[in-house]
Formats: structure tokens, C-alpha cells, sequence
């Protein structure tokens, strides 16, 4: 019985992390506004309102999206661009772009408070209030 329980909730985690990235361009409701990205020659260009508050370079769009506040709008967003992930905090306006500095190739993002957990190619970072720091083993748990 252990085994079938601890089978499920692993499969129940995939899922939730399966469901957290996307590659929609929008439109997507956010607190401030509606939030569409555009291909602009080689680069996307990020849109609230249909008014360009970022550019960043990409191959293609894949972003995770931190929904915890209402069901149908995006609080904060993790972008994955040719130089490393931007953090997009649309619960103001205009919105807050950090960017984190290193490029990672994102694989799984959890969002806690005002920090987000994300793992990556060389292990898992904590990006938070615009820096960027390998964890090490913590007891720290991550939903």
C-alpha cells in the first residue's frame, strides 16, 4: 500500500510540473493587464496591453507560470531566454523584470513567497529579490 501511495504522489508531482511550463504566447490575464509575447525578428518581445515592456532573444517560447492567486491570472512568470531566465512579477504595473545573469537551461520551477526554486542543468537555484544562489542540501520542502 505504501508503495501504490508513494507511486501516486510522485506521478501527482510530475503532473503539477508538467502543467507549470508552457509555450503559449497569449493572450494570458494577469493583475496588470493582458500579457501576449510577438515574435519580433529574432527576438520575442513581451506585451501588457499590447504595450512592449521587454525584449529578450530566443530560439523558442517556454515560460513557467505562478498562478497561485486567482485561477485564471498569472501572477509571476519565469522566461527562459538565450541568456538566462527573467523573472516577470505582473502583480504591479509596470511590470518587474529581473533578470537572473546566468545562462541555465530551466527544467522544473517552485515558487515559494517571494523567492522561486528552480532546477537546472547544474543543479537547483534559488532566485530572489534579484539573486541568484545555488541551493545545497536543506530540509527545506518545496511544493
Amino acid at each position: 500500500m505504501r508503495r501504490l501511495f508513494a507511486a501516486a504522489l510522485a506521478a501527482a508531482t510530475f503532473a503539477t510540473c508538467v502543467h507549470a511550463q508552457s509555450n503559449t504566447s497569449g493572450p494570458l490575464g494577469t493583475p496588470s493587464g493582458k500579457l501576449q509575447f510577438v515574435r519580433a525578428d529574432h527576438d520575442f518581445a513581451a506585451m501588457l496591453d499590447e504595450e512592449i515592456f521587454d525584449r529578450f532573444g530566443a530560439n523558442t517560447l517556454t515560460h513557467f507560470d505562478d498562478m497561485t492567486g486567482n485561477n485564471d491570472t498569472v501572477e509571476r512568470m519565469l522566461v527562459q531566454t538565450d541568456s538566462g531566465p527573467v523573472l516577470y512579477d505582473l502583480r504591479q504595473r509596470p511590470p518587474l523584470v529581473q533578470r537572473c545573469g546566468t545562462r541555465m537551461m530551466v527544467k522544473r520551477v517552485f515558487w515559494q513567497g517571494d523567492e522561486v526554486v528552480m532546477q537546472g542543468s547544474q543543479g537547483w537555484f534559488r532566485f530572489k529579490r534579484g539573486a541568484l544562489t545555488k541551493l545545497q542540501s536543506s530540509t527545506t520542502t518545496y511544493h
